[in-house]
């Protein structure tokens, strides 16, 4: 009995221990328990292994999921907590498939979709960090995931059963490295987020937030395959700072304009979450919300972790807030005391903490997650609703109402005008100005397209499958040929691709194939232009130089569906190569130089085609037939899907490639145009060594490298009119305010050190490669080029032209190019690039008859815009974009438009790695045998 007795109290009491055990498990520690100071003090930053090891320590509340959604570029883990009830949390897939459902819209009657949304939950995304050095982001995260964790209040509850809450943080990488340098001084009030030495984001910094519809960075495919394949939430949420000066934080609703694709029911669906987020504040007692004209973010531009999901019918909401660890002030600008539109509760003057900047950012969090909770089944249909307008818009005759248009249809009432109206007033009404809209809105050649084919013919096949890439990334619905099908008279081949425009996310269909057509905006008539936040014209397919054809009607064929989200590889295939023969990499392929660069470095010999033949560009590469070379080419072919032709006989007129040693400009804090280089190096296998100012003085240049390439903003300018402004100051730190291993970095590149080295190495036989402003170094050369955007003074000097006059922020244009030259081979004789307020040159025509100087790209029309805006271009026509200078025996190339932009660009790569190589003629071979 005893014995019996001592069993079943010794099981009450491990029961006991079990449930308190469990208990235990599932209490979390305060941010304060966990960091040793509440999120929010002054002077205080967590780093990214602390906060890494707190949300695995929230992990163990059963209102928490952790999610890793990948590796960052610098190996860790990127996360995302999954937040909800307990209920919710063990029926996520059911939920997830619901939220899918909604956003693509198949198959799907309103009656339908209507019961899917009953039973769904809402699903929203909130993210912070991306930028780090914008510290509230990272700190609003943490202190909202343990609020809503931790909180037992009746909102926070009814949010947590009626919301599926993914908060991602963006860029562990990034907190790691400004955490760290802000609190390395051990005097809190010494601390600063000043002087970072590199950018905060590996190779890109602050361009992270312009990734997010080619997703080139680990982060940025980590975070799009949660938004646009896996979730496909109905609001994200996307944190930043600072607002501007005189409020606290800037939201929603944006300023004009907005992109021309969207379906009407994105934009109010943004005004109506703005306004809920603007009362929230009020209510609470927290003034100085700023929106529309209070600030300058707008809607129109693709790329930013907010801005890409508009083309994905999802309410993208941005905020920037003020706030740091360092004690502030709300400043006096006495403009923004007054009430109005854009500020309704404006803020008096005051200091500022960095827990006010948490509180308004929960707040806002709250208000959002409120306004979800709420509209929870309103917001699941309406994303079906915008999905399902796009299919329908996809299926039938539509046509978009570009700014172009409505100018086509006014310039018809103008033309007619005199026989409309016999006063001559030019006035229309009724039928006749119905005509006018008739005769362009029901044209059918203007209609929308209902699919875009990529076929597989193309000479950069490879380039178009990373185009695809990209669409894929974002959601997009892509099919590929199983065999070969015509279209409209035209055949093409089994592998290409079709990307039909009946889908939900058409919207981001036609911004990857089509212009973008951004209104002339103008602060008023005449006066200057207002700048878009970001681009103004970016359409992938053009930048990327993918060749598709737009296609007016619908058509079918032995088409199978990509799975979403599944990345393709093209098929490369290596024929066999006879003893005497070998194989040809076209020069048309970007693809080609990741193959001779890995062929290079196995030690096989490569060698290009300095002449054209019938069926093989200029430039292209060949490799005599070996198991050396056949196996790397293989392992390309299979793995890259490198195009390579095997062929019987040795081409004449071949030149031996030789790599040259390469060195890439960067500076202290990182300059991004010159990360963005580096990546794109590393991707296609081009070894690069980084160069700061300091190393560019030296002597030994010339024996150390053969190659140095300068990327915007490195080249400072003259102050004339052929470089522009003078201004080109950012005061570095003074070596005593840095780590010692950064102090080698500081410096920057001076016309009295610096420019008589590059001359000198240039004369030496250097080469060097210049693009965007950088080409500023022609100038200080003096080369004979001048500025082609200048227009004569009253007082007979030249001066820039004015705003009102010419303005092309950025946007696509198309050049002509020479491609028999070595620094253009492989490129067609027209492509398009990407210009933003890039350098137009004239060149001495005696210097180019000489041969000193050769044009590489020029504008031979006046009107070069593809896509985006361009006030003013026929000033273009004729002017010179790129070209190439002897400097004794080396040569300055100079590129005026962004040939690497983001990465984007691989429709000009080319025109960089050309001039990664040297060609030299093998001895004993004569030229043209």
């Amino acid at each position: 009995m005893q014995s019996t007795l001592t069993r079943f109290f010794t099981s009450l009491l491990l029961l006991a221990c079990l449930t308190v055990g469990t208990l235990q498990a599932q209490k979390v520690p305060s941010p304060k328990e966990h960091f040793g100071f509440a999120i929010g003090d002054d002077y205080q930053l967590a780093t990214y292994t602390q906060t890494e090891a707190y949300f695995k320590k929230l992990a163990a509340s059963d209102r928490v999921k952790l999610v890793d959604m990948g590796l960052t570029e610098e190996g860790r883990h990127q996360y995302m907590l999954v937040v909800s009830s307990p209920a919710n949390l063990k029926n996520l897939e059911k939920y997830r498939s619901i939220s899918q459902k909604m956003a693509r819209a198949e198959g799907l009657t309103d009656e339908q979709a209507r019961q899917l949304a009953a039973q769904g939950k809402a699903v929203v995304w909130i993210d912070g960090g991306l930028h780090a050095t914008e510290t509230v982001g990272t700190h609003q995260l943490i202190e909202t995931a343990w609020q809503l964790v931790s909180r037992k209040d009746a909102e926070t509850l009814r949010i947590l059963d009626e919301v599926i809450i993914l908060l991602a943080h963006a860029n562990p990488d990034g907190q790691e490295l400004v955490s760290n340098w802000y609190m390395r001084e051990a005097n809190p009030e010494k601390r600063s987020l000043d002087h970072l030495p590199r950018l905060y984001q590996k190779y890109i910094g602050h361009d992270n937030n312009r990734d997010f519809f080619m997703m080139n960075m680990k982060e940025s495919w980590n975070i799009g395959r949660q938004l646009y394949v896996d979730w496909i939430p109905q609001i994200v949420y996307n944190h930043h700072q600072a607002g501007p000066a005189g409020s606290v934080v800037a939201g929603p609703p944006y300023r004009d304009p907005f992109n021309h694709v969207y379906d009407p029911l994105l934009i109010t669906s943004i005004d109506a979450l703005g306004a809920a987020m603007n009362n929230r504040l009020n209510v609470e007692g927290k003034p100085g919300y700023t929106q529309r004209a209070g600030s300058v973010y707008s809607t129109w531009w693709n790329g930013g972790l907010r801005t890409a999901p508009y083309f994905h019918n999802i309410i993208g909401i941005l905020t920037e807030i003020i706030g740091s660890p360092t004690p502030a002030k709300v400043p006096l600008v006495p403009q923004r005391l007054i009430p109005n539109g854009a500020t309704p509760n404006p803020i008096k003057p005051q200091d500022w903490h960095f827990r006010q900047s948490i509180d308004y950012s929960v707040s806002l969090n709250y208000a959002v997650l409120d306004y979800a909770a709420r509209y929870r089944d309103g917001l699941l249909f309406n994303i079906y609703r915008m999905g399902k307008n796009a299919i329908d818009r996809g299926k039938q005759d539509h046509w978009t109402l570009y700014p172009k248009r409505i100018e086509e249809i006014t310039q018809a009432q103008r033309n007619d005008s005199q026989k409309s109206t016999p006063t001559g007033t030019g006035s229309t009404t009724g039928t006749l100005a119905t005509k006018y809209y008739d005769t362009v809105m029901t044209n059918r050649s203007l209609r929308d397209p209902r699919a875009y084919i990529l076929p597989a013919s193309q000479p950069d096949f490879p380039t178009a499958v990373a185009f695809i890439n990209a669409l894929l990334k974002s959601g997009v619905q892509v099919q590929q040929a199983t065999a070969s099908f015509n279209v409209a008279g035209k055949a093409y081949p089994a592998g290409s691709y079709v990307v039909k425009t009946a889908q939900a996310f058409r919207p981001h269909v036609l911004d990857m194939f089509e212009p973008q057509d951004h209104p002339n905006d103008f602060q008023y008539p005449g006066g200057p232009p207002v700048r878009p936040y970001d681009a103004a014209g970016w359409t992938l397919a053009y930048q990327m130089g993918v060749q598709f054809d737009r296609q007016l009607d619908d058509f079918d064929g032995p088409f199978r569906k990509v799975p979403y989200g599944e990345l393709q590889v093209p098929k490369g295939q290596l024929g066999t190569a006879t003893a005497a023969g070998g194989y040809l990499l076209s020069s048309q392929a970007n693809q080609s130089f990741l193959a001779v660069n890995d062929l290079l470095k196995a030690g096989v010999e490569v060698l290009r085609l300095t002449e054209g033949t019938a069926t093989e560009a200029v430039g292209s590469f060949f490799v005599a037939a070996n198991d050396q070379a056949k196996a790397v080419l293989e392992r390309l072919a299979r793995e890259q899907g490198v195009a390579v032709r095997a062929v019987a006989q040795r081409p004449a007129a071949l030149a031996k490639v030789t790599p040259q040693r390469v060195a890439l400009w960067d500076t202290y804090g990182g300059s991004m145009p010159s990360g963005w280089v580096r990546w794109l190096t590393e991707q296609f296998h081009f070894p690069v060594e980084v160069l700061y100012a300091p190393d560019l003085e030296k002597e030994d240049l010339r024996s150390k490298y053969d190659l140095v390439v300068f990327v915007g903003g490195a080249i400072p300018p003259l102050a004339t009119p052929e470089s522009g402004s003078s201004s080109y100051s950012r005061r570095d730190p003074k070596p005593e305010e840095v780590p010692a291993e950064y102090r080698t970095w500081l410096g920057r590149i001076t016309a009295d050190k610096t420019i008589p080295q590059l001359q000198k190495f240039l004369e030496a036989g250097g080469n060097i490669v210049t693009i965007g402003s950088s080409t500023n170094l022609a100038y200080h050369l003096k080369l004979p080029v001048k500025n082609a955007l200048v227009e004569i003074s009253s007082d007979g000097q030249e001066k820039r032209l004015p705003g009102e006059k010419y303005y092309i922020p950025g946007s696509i244009l198309r050049v002509s190019l020479d491609s028999t030259q070595q620094a253009a081979w492989g490129m067609p004789a027209a492509c398009d690039v990407y210009f933003d307020a890039s350098p137009v040159f004239n060149l001495a025509p005696d210097a180019i008859a000489r041969g000193t100087l050769k044009p590489l790209m020029w504008f031979p029309t006046d009107k070069p815009l593809r896509s985006g805006w361009a006030w003013g271009q026929a000033y273009l026509q004729n002017g010179v974009a790129a070209f190439s200078a002897k400097v004794g025996k080396g040569t300055l190339y100079a590129f005026g438009p962004e040939i690497t932009f983001r990465a984007q660009a691989h429709g000009t790569f080319k025109l960089l790695f050309n001039q990664f190589y040297a060609t030299e003629v093998p001895t004993g071979v004569v030229q043209g045998e």
